[in-house]
Protein backbone atom coordinates (compact mmCIF):
# COMPACT_ATOMS: atom_id res chain seq x y z
CA UNK A 1 0.00 0.00 0.00
CA UNK A 2 2.67 2.21 0.99
CA UNK A 3 4.86 1.65 -2.59
CA UNK A 4 1.36 2.60 -4.30
CA UNK A 5 1.08 5.47 -2.42
CA UNK A 6 4.49 6.64 -3.75
CA UNK A 7 3.45 6.66 -6.94
CA UNK A 8 2.86 10.42 -8.00
CA UNK A 9 -0.02 9.64 -10.53
CA UNK A 10 -1.93 8.12 -7.69
CA UNK A 11 -1.33 10.69 -5.32
CA UNK A 12 -2.61 13.34 -8.05
CA UNK A 13 -5.78 11.27 -8.59
CA UNK A 14 -6.68 11.60 -4.84
CA UNK A 15 -5.89 14.88 -4.85
CA UNK A 16 -8.06 16.00 -7.75
CA UNK A 17 -10.89 14.10 -6.06
CA UNK A 18 -10.55 15.49 -2.86
CA UNK A 19 -10.34 19.12 -4.60
CA UNK A 20 -13.85 18.15 -6.57
CA UNK A 21 -15.13 17.03 -3.16
CA UNK A 22 -13.75 20.15 -1.16
CA UNK A 23 -15.48 22.50 -4.00
CA UNK A 24 -18.94 20.85 -4.45
CA UNK A 25 -19.47 21.06 0.02
CA UNK A 26 -18.38 24.54 -0.20
CA UNK A 27 -21.15 24.84 -3.67
CA UNK A 28 -23.46 23.26 -1.09
CA UNK A 29 -22.60 25.87 1.96
CA UNK A 30 -23.11 28.69 -0.25
CA UNK A 31 -27.04 27.27 -2.01
CA UNK A 32 -27.54 24.73 -0.21
CA UNK A 33 -29.24 22.75 -2.80
CA UNK A 34 -27.74 19.28 -2.78
CA UNK A 35 -30.14 18.23 -5.63
CA UNK A 36 -28.64 20.82 -8.06
CA UNK A 37 -25.13 19.40 -7.72
CA UNK A 38 -26.66 15.90 -7.74
CA UNK A 39 -28.03 16.99 -11.27
CA UNK A 40 -25.02 18.15 -12.57
CA UNK A 41 -22.90 15.15 -11.30
CA UNK A 42 -24.57 12.71 -12.56
CA UNK A 43 -24.54 14.66 -16.12
CA UNK A 44 -21.29 14.68 -15.86
CA UNK A 45 -20.56 10.98 -15.10
CA UNK A 46 -23.04 10.56 -17.95
CA UNK A 47 -21.05 12.02 -20.27
CA UNK A 48 -17.87 10.33 -19.39
CA UNK A 49 -18.16 7.26 -21.98
CA UNK A 50 -18.75 9.55 -24.57
CA UNK A 51 -16.01 11.48 -23.94
CA UNK A 52 -13.86 8.37 -23.55
CA UNK A 53 -15.40 7.76 -26.84
CA UNK A 54 -14.52 11.11 -28.23
CA UNK A 55 -10.79 11.54 -26.90
CA UNK A 56 -9.58 7.83 -26.89
CA UNK A 57 -11.26 6.13 -29.76
CA UNK A 58 -11.29 8.61 -32.70
CA UNK A 59 -9.24 11.72 -31.67
CA UNK A 60 -6.30 9.89 -30.58
CA UNK A 61 -6.81 7.52 -33.75
CA UNK A 62 -6.56 10.54 -36.38
CA UNK A 63 -3.32 11.59 -34.36
CA UNK A 64 -2.01 8.23 -34.29
CA UNK A 65 -2.85 8.30 -38.41
CA UNK A 66 -0.66 11.99 -38.75
CA UNK A 67 2.14 10.37 -36.58
CA UNK A 68 2.26 7.28 -38.40
CA UNK A 69 2.09 9.05 -42.00
CA UNK A 70 4.71 11.62 -40.52
CA UNK A 71 7.17 8.69 -39.76
CA UNK A 72 6.34 6.47 -43.19
CA UNK A 73 7.97 9.84 -44.74
CA UNK A 74 10.71 9.65 -42.63
CA UNK A 75 11.30 6.11 -43.35
CA UNK A 76 10.86 6.11 -47.18
CA UNK A 77 13.91 8.76 -47.02
CA UNK A 78 15.75 5.99 -45.41
CA UNK A 79 14.59 3.28 -47.85
CA UNK A 80 15.51 5.91 -50.42
CA UNK A 81 19.50 6.34 -49.20
CA UNK A 82 19.21 1.94 -49.24
CA UNK A 83 18.22 1.87 -52.96
CA UNK A 84 20.56 4.79 -53.98
CA UNK A 85 23.71 2.95 -52.23
CA UNK A 86 22.58 -0.48 -51.95
CA UNK A 87 19.63 -1.53 -53.31
CA UNK A 88 19.08 -0.51 -57.03
CA UNK A 89 22.72 -2.10 -58.11
CA UNK A 90 22.00 -5.48 -55.33
CA UNK A 91 18.89 -6.09 -57.52
CA UNK A 92 21.06 -6.29 -60.63
CA UNK A 93 23.80 -8.40 -59.13
CA UNK A 94 21.02 -10.34 -58.23
CA UNK A 95 19.04 -10.22 -61.39
CA UNK A 96 22.34 -12.21 -63.17
CA UNK A 97 22.03 -15.15 -60.61
CA UNK A 98 18.05 -15.55 -61.79
CA UNK A 99 17.91 -17.73 -64.84
CA UNK A 100 14.32 -16.72 -65.68
CA UNK A 101 15.78 -12.58 -65.70
CA UNK A 102 13.29 -12.45 -68.80
CA UNK A 103 10.48 -13.01 -66.92
CA UNK A 104 11.29 -10.53 -64.19
CA UNK A 105 12.37 -7.57 -66.63
CA UNK A 106 8.65 -8.55 -68.69
CA UNK A 107 6.67 -7.44 -64.94
CA UNK A 108 9.32 -4.69 -63.40
CA UNK A 109 9.84 -2.08 -66.33
CA UNK A 110 8.29 -0.17 -64.80
CA UNK A 111 7.02 3.53 -66.74
CA UNK A 112 5.56 6.77 -65.76
CA UNK A 113 2.31 4.95 -67.25
CA UNK A 114 1.55 2.62 -64.69
CA UNK A 115 -1.22 3.39 -62.61
CA UNK A 116 -2.52 1.73 -58.95
CA UNK A 117 -3.72 -1.18 -60.62
CA UNK A 118 -0.18 -2.19 -62.22
CA UNK A 119 1.63 -1.89 -59.36
CA UNK A 120 -1.02 -4.06 -57.33
CA UNK A 121 -0.49 -6.38 -60.16
CA UNK A 122 3.13 -6.29 -59.86
CA UNK A 123 3.31 -6.91 -56.09
CA UNK A 124 0.96 -9.58 -56.24
CA UNK A 125 2.58 -11.48 -58.72
CA UNK A 126 5.85 -11.11 -57.04
CA UNK A 127 4.57 -11.28 -53.44
CA UNK A 128 6.86 -13.62 -51.51
CA UNK A 129 7.69 -15.04 -55.31
CA UNK A 130 10.60 -17.96 -54.97
CA UNK A 131 12.77 -16.94 -57.56
CA UNK A 132 14.80 -19.34 -59.29
CA UNK A 133 18.47 -18.86 -58.12
CA UNK A 134 21.61 -20.52 -60.07
CA UNK A 135 24.61 -19.38 -58.17
CA UNK A 136 26.91 -20.63 -61.25
CA UNK A 137 25.53 -17.94 -63.18
CA UNK A 138 26.70 -15.07 -61.69
CA UNK A 139 29.21 -13.11 -59.96
CA UNK A 140 29.81 -14.63 -56.06
CA UNK A 141 32.96 -12.69 -55.67
CA UNK A 142 32.08 -9.91 -56.72
CA UNK A 143 28.10 -9.88 -54.89
CA UNK A 144 30.55 -10.49 -51.56
CA UNK A 145 32.95 -8.12 -52.42
CA UNK A 146 30.10 -5.10 -53.02
CA UNK A 147 28.18 -6.10 -50.24
CA UNK A 148 31.37 -6.00 -47.82
CA UNK A 149 32.40 -2.76 -49.13
CA UNK A 150 28.59 -1.71 -47.74
CA UNK A 151 28.66 -3.50 -44.45
CA UNK A 152 29.52 -0.42 -42.32
CA UNK A 153 26.19 1.24 -44.16
CA UNK A 154 23.83 -1.76 -43.24
CA UNK A 155 24.75 -1.93 -39.78
CA UNK A 156 23.98 1.94 -39.61
CA UNK A 157 20.38 1.14 -41.59
CA UNK A 158 20.00 -1.48 -38.91
CA UNK A 159 21.11 0.51 -35.90
CA UNK A 160 17.64 3.03 -36.70
CA UNK A 161 15.09 2.42 -34.10
CA UNK A 162 12.83 4.00 -36.57
CA UNK A 163 13.20 0.90 -38.74
CA UNK A 164 11.15 -1.05 -36.29
CA UNK A 165 7.85 0.39 -37.73
CA UNK A 166 8.67 -0.90 -41.10
CA UNK A 167 8.70 -4.48 -40.69
CA UNK A 168 9.14 -5.70 -44.27
CA UNK A 169 12.32 -3.46 -44.95
CA UNK A 170 13.85 -4.72 -41.58
CA UNK A 171 13.37 -8.23 -42.76
CA UNK A 172 14.77 -7.49 -46.31
CA UNK A 173 18.03 -5.50 -44.25
CA UNK A 174 18.42 -8.94 -42.19
CA UNK A 175 18.13 -11.10 -45.36
CA UNK A 176 21.15 -8.74 -47.28
CA UNK A 177 23.32 -8.46 -44.08
CA UNK A 178 23.24 -12.27 -43.54
CA UNK A 179 23.86 -13.06 -46.99
CA UNK A 180 26.77 -10.48 -46.60
CA UNK A 181 27.72 -12.77 -43.28
CA UNK A 182 27.78 -15.83 -45.20
CA UNK A 183 29.41 -14.39 -48.23
CA UNK A 184 32.67 -12.87 -46.06
CA UNK A 185 32.98 -15.93 -43.91
CA UNK A 186 33.76 -18.27 -46.64
CA UNK A 187 37.97 -18.01 -47.37
CA UNK A 188 37.17 -18.66 -50.82
CA UNK A 189 34.05 -18.87 -53.67
CA UNK A 190 35.82 -21.04 -56.34
CA UNK A 191 35.05 -24.63 -55.87
CA UNK A 192 32.86 -24.64 -53.68
CA UNK A 193 30.29 -28.38 -53.25
CA UNK A 194 27.14 -28.17 -54.72
CA UNK A 195 25.14 -28.61 -51.25
CA UNK A 196 27.11 -25.31 -50.37
CA UNK A 197 25.74 -23.94 -53.32
CA UNK A 198 22.30 -24.82 -53.05
CA UNK A 199 22.38 -22.81 -49.27
CA UNK A 200 24.20 -19.90 -50.59
CA UNK A 201 21.12 -19.97 -53.38
CA UNK A 202 18.85 -19.98 -50.86
CA UNK A 203 20.12 -17.26 -48.91
CA UNK A 204 20.28 -15.36 -52.18
CA UNK A 205 16.58 -16.61 -53.06
CA UNK A 206 15.58 -14.94 -49.84
CA UNK A 207 17.11 -11.80 -50.29
CA UNK A 208 16.21 -11.17 -53.93
CA UNK A 209 12.35 -11.90 -53.22
CA UNK A 210 12.12 -9.24 -50.53
CA UNK A 211 14.23 -6.87 -52.41
CA UNK A 212 11.72 -6.64 -55.19
CA UNK A 213 9.00 -6.64 -53.54
CA UNK A 214 10.45 -3.45 -51.63
CA UNK A 215 11.55 -2.00 -54.62
CA UNK A 216 7.75 -1.89 -56.27
CA UNK A 217 6.69 -0.13 -52.92
CA UNK A 218 9.51 2.05 -53.25
CA UNK A 219 8.66 3.20 -56.35
CA UNK A 220 5.45 3.02 -56.01
CA UNK A 221 5.97 6.00 -53.13
CA UNK A 222 7.86 8.17 -55.79
CA UNK A 223 5.50 8.01 -58.67
CA UNK A 224 2.90 9.49 -56.18
CA UNK A 225 4.73 11.96 -53.93
CA UNK A 226 8.32 12.52 -56.16
CA UNK A 227 7.70 12.50 -59.83
CA UNK A 228 11.27 13.90 -60.67
CA UNK A 229 13.01 11.26 -58.11
CA UNK A 230 10.19 8.09 -59.85
CA UNK A 231 11.27 9.61 -63.37
CA UNK A 232 15.11 8.98 -63.13
CA UNK A 233 14.58 5.96 -61.02
CA UNK A 234 12.46 4.35 -64.18
CA UNK A 235 15.50 5.17 -66.39
CA UNK A 236 17.82 3.39 -64.19
CA UNK A 237 15.93 0.62 -63.59
CA UNK A 238 18.49 -2.19 -63.44
CA UNK A 239 15.95 -4.23 -64.98
CA UNK A 240 15.29 -2.99 -68.34
CA UNK A 241 17.92 -3.45 -70.70
CA UNK A 242 16.99 -0.33 -72.89
CA UNK A 243 17.13 1.92 -69.66
CA UNK A 244 19.12 5.03 -69.93
CA UNK A 245 19.61 8.06 -67.50
CA UNK A 246 20.29 10.24 -70.47
CA UNK A 247 16.98 11.76 -71.81
CA UNK A 248 16.34 11.56 -75.18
Amino acid sequence: MKSLWRNWRVRLGVALVALSAAIYFVHFLIFGDAHHIFIYLLGDVAFVPVEVLLVTLIIHELLGRRERSAMLKKLNMVIGAFFSEVGTELLARFAAFDPQTDDARSGLVVTRDWTERDFAAAAARFRDADRPVDPRRGDLPGLRDFLAARRGFLLRLLENPNLLEHERFTELLWAVFHLTEELSSRPGLEDLPGSDLEHLAGDIRRAYGRLIAQWLAYMRHLKVDYPYLFSLATRANPLDPRASVVVT
